[in-house]
C-alpha cells in the first residue's frame, strides 16, 4: 500500500477545526482508494510565535522537507501585528520550497448563490494559475527621506539576487519604493504549467493577464516570455492577452467564457479573489502552493478568530484544498471523489452555517466523509 507523509499545520483561529475535517475526508478517500496518509504535526502560528518569539525555527524546514505535501489551516491572530506571520511563515515556506505555482480553482456549486446569475445547468469552472515567487511580491523595497540607500538580496530556487539601489529626492522629501522582478526561466515555467493544465482540461484557449501598456519593462517582459513559450511548446493552444483591469470588468459579466487564466503574482492575487467571490465566496475557495519539492495546500479564507471554537466554521474550502493535495500526490481518482462528495453534499438539503444551513463544522465534515466512503 502506498503511504504518503503529510505535514499538518493547523495554525490559528478556525484553522485547527477546518484542518481536522479536511483530514477526516482525506482519510476517507485514502481508505476507499487503497493508500495511506501518515500525518506529521507542526505547531507553528501565532501561539508558537507569542510563546517562543520565533515564527519558524530553521530546523523545521528540514523536518518539513521530509514530507510529500503540507495541509495548512490558516494563520493570523489579533495579538500579532500584520507582517511577522505572513512573511516569516507563509512567504518563507513558499520561497524556501520554491512553490512557484499558486493554483486557485473557482467552481460554482449547487444551492450556493453566485453574484452573477449562471444559466441553468451551467457551472463556473475557472482556474487561476498565479506565478508565486516573483513580481512585486518579491518583498524587495524600502523607504527614506532625501536619499534612500537599500541593499537588495533575494534567494529563489532558480537564482540568487544581490545588489544595491540608491535614490535621491530633489527637493528633499520622504518616499518609498517596491521592486518588482521577473526572470526568463521563472516566467517560462509558470507558462508551461498553465499550458499543461489547459491541455489536460481539454481547452483550446488560455487567457494571460497583463498590463504591458502601462508597465512595459516588467509586464512587457512577461508578455514576451509567455508568448515565446506558447509558440514553442503549445502550438495547439491559443494564448489570449487581456489587460488586468479589462479582465476584472469582463469576468463578472461573462464568467463562463474563461477557463485557465495565467497571471503574474500581483494580478493573480487580485483576480483569484475576484473569482472566489464569483463562485460563491471564500468558504469554497481552495488553493495550492506547488513546486518541485514540498507543496502546500490551504483554504484561502483567514483564521476568523471571532468564531474559533464555536463550531460555526465552514470546512469545505479546506476539504477542497485536501482534494487538490490528493491530486498533486497522484491520487486523481480520490481527488475527484472528494470534489464530487462536496458537490453532492451541497446538492442535498444540508449546508454549513456559513452558507445558510444548520451544519456545524464537524457535522459538515462527517457528511462529506460519508459521501466519499459511499
Amino acid at each position: 500500500m502506498t503511504k504518503y507523509l503529510i505535514a499538518s499545520l493547523p495554525g490559528d483561529g478556525i484553522g485547527p477545526e477546518v484542518v481536522a475535517e479536511a483530514r477526516k475526508v482525506a482519510e476517507a478517500a485514502a481508505g476507499k482508494f487503497g493508500f495511506e496518509l501518515e500525518w506529521r504535526e507542526f505547531p507553528f502560528g501565532a501561539g508558537y510565535y507569542l510563546e517562543h518569539n520565533v515564527v519558524l525555527p530553521n530546523s523545521a524546514l528540514d523536518d518539513l522537507a521530509e514530507c510529500q505535501a503540507m495541509l495548512l489551516g490558516a494563520v493570523g491572530d489579533p495579538r500579532v501585528k500584520p507582517g511577522p506571520l505572513e512573511h516569516g511563515l507563509l512567504l518563507a515556506l513558499r520561497f524556501h520550497f520554491d512553490q512557484y505555482l499558486n493554483l486557485r480553482p473557482a467552481q460554482s456549486f449547487p444551492n450556493v448563490p453566485t453574484p452573477t446569475p449562471l444559466p441553468e445547468r451551467q457551472r463556473l469552472n475557472v482556474v487561476v494559475v498565479r506565478e508565486n515567487t516573483e513580481d512585486i511580491y518579491m518583498g524587495l523595497g524600502g523607504r527614506g527621506r532625501g536619499v534612500i540607500d537599500q541593499e537588495i538580496a533575494a534567494k529563489r530556487g532558480l537564482y540568487e539576487l544581490a545588489g544595491h539601489l540608491s535614490l535621491r529626492f530633489l527637493p528633499d522629501q520622504e518616499g518609498a519604493f517596491s521592486l518588482g522582478l521577473m526572470s526568463r526561466p521563472g516566467v517560462a515555467r509558470i507558462t508551461r504549467r498553465a499550458g499543461e493544465l489547459a491541455r489536460a482540461r481539454g481547452e483550446n484557449k488560455l487567457q494571460v493577464a497583463t498590463k504591458s501598456n502601462a508597465v512595459p519593462h516588467l509586464y512587457g517582459f512577461w508578455d514576451e516570455i509567455t508568448r515565446a513559450t506558447a509558440q514553442a511548446e503549445f502550438p495547439d493552444l491559443e494564448f489570449g492577452y487581456v489587460n488586468v483591469d479589462a479582465l476584472c470588468y469582463l469576468l463578472p459579466r461573462q464568467p463562463l467564457d474563461f477557463g485557465v487564466i495565467l497571471c503574474p503574482n500581483l494580478f493573480g492575487d487580485i483576480v483569484s479573489d475576484l473569482m472566489s467571490a464569483l463562485a460563491g465566496g471564500l468558504g469554497l475557495a481552495a488553493s495550492g502552493n506547488i513546486g518541485d519539492g514540498l507543496s502546500m495546500f490551504e483554504p484561502v479564507h483567514g483564521s476568523a478568530p471571532t468564531i474559533a471554537g464555536t463550531g460555526q466554521a465552514n470546512p469545505l474550502a479546506a476539504i477542497l484544498s485536501a482534494a487538490l493535495m490528493l491530486d498533486h500526490l497522484g491520487e486523481a481518482e480520490a481527488a475527484r471523489a472528494v470534489n464530487q462528495a462536496v458537490y453532492d453534499y451541497l446538492a442535498g438539503p444540508a449546508k454549513p452555517l456559513e452558507l445558510g444551513g444548520q451544519d456545524k463544522v464537524i457535522t459538515a465534515g462527517d457528511r462529506v466523509a460519508a459521501l466519499v466512503r459511499d
